[in-house]
């Protein structure tokens, strides 16, 4: 029952696929045939990136085997170090914080717009409708209820004075989604009740917006954002789903995550 679950939701994303492939995606999946790829960095003190003003993120030895007959670290850490999820009420009051979201909040179809080459020209490069248009013309329509992932190239940056990518004057210069883009995600349901943005930076705003908006767009209902994802090489253009794990606190405003991307049999990365 548990494979044919699995298979349904995986059969939403072949549709506009060949005849033959939809007749394959419709048969039970077995879980051992789905590949597991990890879209999540390392939290390590010395490699982290953290957002400038965030608390400072450390780990501390506080029991040994030798001493203790067990080993265990204290974390002290902000809700959102290293590659993490946000609930919507990380940026808008009343909206739906970690305690309350449902487990389908966290496992969504995903689709992956690779914008290296722009970025690379441009770091505060801000993704457009046109650019989404482009995408679904060689991939086919994003899926409703979509995280829809940007892969900046910015993960190769992590632990690197390259990832906050600062000014003179600090501030940040990250690319990230323009507000008519996701607007236009949005009002046309491809993120809608669920889903969500997803990206290797620290936001899916463009890093000199100081506003937010985009946030504040995306951080709605039970949509979610996925930031400062890794190895984003792994996750196919479309076809994969990502699973975000991660404690769960009171009120919580997301959480650091281990985030899988979630690959059917037959799907693989470019």
């Amino acid at each position: 029952m548990l494979a044919a679950g699995v298979a349904g939701l995986f059969g939403a994303m072949t549709a506009g696929r060949t005849a033959e492939a939809t007749e394959t995606a419709a048969l039970p999946v077995r879980l051992d045939q789905l590949n597991l790829v990890n879209l999540s960095h390392v939290n390590d003190p010395a490699t982290t990136n953290v957002f400038p003003g965030d608390p400072a993120f450390t780990l501390e030895t506080i029991a040994t085997i030798p001493r203790d007959g067990y080993y265990l670290q204290f974390v002290r850490e902000g809700e959102h170090t290293g590659t993490h999820w946000g609930a919507p009420g990380h940026f808008n009051t009343g909206e739906p914080l970690a305690d309350e979201m449902d487990p389908a909040d966290l496992f969504r179809p995903a689709v992956k717009i690779d914008i290296r080459a722009k970025a690379a020209h441009n770091a505060d490069y801000a993704v457009t409708i046109d650019d989404l248009k482009a995408w679904e013309r060689k991939h086919g329509r994003i899926p409703d209820g979509a995280m829809v992932i940007l892969w900046t190239g910015w993960d190769a940056k992590w632990g690197t004075p390259a990832f906050p990518n600062l000014d003179a004057n600090g501030g940040i210069h990250q690319p990230g989604f323009s507000i008519p883009a996701v607007k236009w995600l949005i009002d046309t349901g491809r993120i809608g009740l669920r889903g969500g943005t997803g990206t290797d930076t620290f936001s899916p705003d463009v890093g000199t917006d100081e506003t937010y908006t985009v946030s504040k767009l995306v951080y709605q209902r039970h949509r979610i954002s996925l930031e400062i994802l890794a190895n984003l090489r792994a996750l196919p253009a479309t076809g994969a789903w990502v699973l975000a794990g991660g404690p769960i606190h009171r009120r919580g405003a997301g959480s650091t995550a281990t985030i899988f991307g979630v690959l059917p049999p037959g799907v693989q990365a470019e």
